[in-house]
């Protein structure tokens, strides 16, 4: 999936033991030429370029590789190892006598670099007490993974006057906000969770050392003092839940997973007295490493206690037993069946006591059922009620889909079909019921919610590594609304001009727009292409792997009002779409000015509109520009979170 490397450079906002002096930088460049560079210069498939991981702070990769994905890479380094090569990558150049921290975001001649900090925290004068509306955005995806607010507090004609009210600037990048009254809640890769005024970006709180990229769910609970509870999904694999008017932590999870490459993507999600919590796992990254034990990650999902995060039961998605197949080339045995990663949030049919998760690839050659499949598990004891797979033998590991391959690429290897959205439950004007979901491979199913029976499929993008469809898809009562990406095949029609190519197969033409289906018979209704609209990237992440060009996929998850579809593109742009005709009637470009936030960074610039969209509620439209994702386009190192409203007012 998407994830990778970005996921485990997590921005700690912490500092380095060691300074990143020249003779430390010096040292570092040494162990990154001979453990970093093959993959990173150029950069190979989803792993982040050295210009990107220069953007970085130098805590966060040492993390990376002490605990995260990069772990397996970093085997025989010592502590001054991995130091020296934080230092050597975000060290000034020599020419200059700025700190290396001011150096971090070094932006390409012509571009604003990215500020280096994040600015100073400023709180609200008072915190009132948390007051629903009936126009609150409070999880992921809303009913059964919808996005669909019916009360925005804005009228259609309001759209055209949508303007940017506050800014607020995150290091590293952030899950989705949710919104209940005036207060918004949001969580980040620098370990920050925060509580912000909806109105005026003011801190109300903040919790410390709460790595995530989790969409904070609320909910009205007794569990909590102050009757409103939220729970978060950190990097260590562990849930936490908090008291919502205070911050205070009520509850840690055990672990969930022994694999140390696992981690939490999708977003946990409370249903009635249980929390849903779904694994994920970087290992696709780490299993190219000729060592590397490959692969032993089986996806899961778990069912917590509500009041005491209790592990009630924790079903694997890939049912066949793990065991050890043969050695490889350099002579590591290798093991499966391993992946199944479950990167978007479940979806509760409470109706039919059924939690839906949509599963990734497959990592071994060895077969299962569990990958690039849609799971029902039923929610009381987690046994499988039924499980469909939609594309076998999609075996995939990091850099298996370019021209050389890592010898431990399983065989034959799979185009990395990931479902990355997670399925809709959707109420037929018939009376029945249909499981929507949507694939990197740019194909839409739909499934019977009872036996998983597929009932038809629909085509709206060429499909790819990078999408097809990424992070969601949205529906209101009448239509299921698709973002298709096919950002892999953009790239390649850059390099294409330059006379390269990233991928050892040809993918079919991009096709990246927003499309509308009739969700019982799968029949297009409409389909409006991204147009190429101009974008000033800073920092731009893509310059290697595609020119430094504007890069238009679409695969950021839709939000649906009455009679309107937000989303937005990789190149900056949020657009507004009539929903029954698909026609743009409103357009914003997040990168053509600079944000003096409220926490007080000046000329903070925007960049990449993907990931899980945007929240609307109490009239206001919140979401996130310079996404730093696997795409390594159009990040800079800091998210800025945007709040629209009716005339900036």
């Amino acid at each position: 999936m998407r994830l990778w490397i970005s996921a485990a450079l997590v921005s700690l906002g912490l500092s380095l033991p060691l300074a990143a002096h020249a003779q430390d930088a010096a040292a570092g460049s040494a162990v990154f030429n001979a453990h970093c560079k093959m993959c990173h210069e150029p950069n190979i498939d989803r792993a982040p370029s050295r210009a990107t991981l220069a953007t970085y702070p130098a805590a966060a990769i040492v993390d990376a590789l002490t605990n995260g994905v990069m772990k397996p890479m970093a085997a025989g380094l010592s502590d001054a190892d991995k130091a020296n090569v934080a230092a050597f990558l975000t060290a000034a150049p020599e020419s200059s006598s700025a700190p290396p921290a001011a150096q971090a975001a070094r932006a390409p001649a012509g571009r604003p670099a990215p500020p280096a900090a994040v600015g100073v925290d400023v709180k609200c004068e008072t915190n009132p007490p948390i007051k629903p509306t009936g126009s609150d955005w409070t999880s992921v995806g809303l009913e059964t993974s919808h996005r669909y607010q019916a009360n925005p507090g804005l009228k259609t004609a309001d759209i055209g006057k949508l303007k940017v009210k506050w800014s607020f600037a995150m290091s590293g990048s952030s899950g989705m906000p949710t919104v209940i009254g005036d207060w918004l809640f949001v969580a980040n890769r620098s370990g920050k969770f925060y509580a912000l005024d909806a109105n005026t970006g003011c801190v109300r709180w903040v919790v410390e050392n709460t790595v995530s990229r989790t969409t904070p769910m609320i909910v009205k609970s007794d569990v909590s003092p102050s009757g409103w509870l939220t729970v978060l999904g950190i990097r260590d694999r562990t849930a936490h839940a908090y008291d919502a008017q205070s911050g205070k932590e009520l509850w840690k999870s055990p672990s969930l997973e022994a694999n140390t490459i696992a981690g939490i993507t999708g977003t946990p999600v409370i249903s009635g007295d249980q929390v849903f919590v779904p694994l994920t796992s970087g290992e696709e990254g780490a299993a190219r490493q000729p060592t590397y034990r490959c692969c032993s990650f089986q996806a899961s999902l778990a069912a917590l206690d509500l009041k005491t995060g209790k592990l009630n039961w924790q079903t694997k998605v890939i049912t066949e037993p793990l065991h050890d197949t043969h050695k490889n080339s350099a002579g590591t045995m290798m093991q499966g069946p391993a992946g199944g990663a479950i990167w978007s949030a479940p979806t509760v049919d409470a109706k039919r006591n059924l939690v839906y998760v949509a599963t990734g690839d497959s990592y071994t050659e060895v077969e299962t059922k569990g990958a690039d499949a849609i799971v029902a598990m039923d929610t009381k004891t987690g046994k499988i009620r039924w499980s469909n797979q939609v594309t076998e033998k999609d075996n995939f590991i990091v850099g298996c889909n370019a021209a050389t391959k890592p010898i431990n690429c399983p065989s034959p290897d799979g185009p990395d079909y990931d479902f990355g959205a997670s399925p809709i439950v959707f109420h037929l004007p018939s009376g029945k019921d249909i499981v929507l979901s949507g694939q990197k491979s740019g194909v839409v199913y739909g499934m019977n919610p009872d036996t998983g029976a597929s009932l038809w499929n629909t085509r709206v993008g060429s499909g790819s590594s990078l999408g097809g469809i990424e992070w969601g898809m949205a529906a209101d009562a009448k239509r299921l609304y698709v973002a298709n990406a096919d950002t892999v095949n953009l790239l390649e029609e850059n390099l294409k001009v330059m006379g390269r190519s990233n991928v050892a197969t040809p993918l079919g033409p991009p096709k990246p727009g927003l499309t509308a289906i009739d969700p019982a018979t799968g029949k297009i209704l409409w389909s409006t292409p991204s147009p190429k609209a101009p974008c000033h990237y800073a920092g731009d992440r893509s310059k290697d792997r595609g020119g430094g060009a504007c890069v238009r996929a679409q695969s950021q998850a839709p939000s649906v009002i009455p009679g309107v579809v937000f989303d937005g593109t990789m190149d900056g742009w949020l657009r507004a779409y009539d929903a029954a005709t698909g026609k743009v009637i409103w357009a914003d470009s997040t990168t053509e000015r600079t944000y003096d936030t409220v926490n007080q960074v000046k000329g903070q610039p925007g960049g990449s509109l993907d990931g899980l969209g945007a929240a609307i509620a109490g009239g206001k439209l919140f979401v996130f520009s310079g996404f730093n994702g696997a795409a390594n386009t159009g990040g800079n190192g800091t998210n800025v979170l945007l709040a629209y409203s009716v005339d900036g007012k």
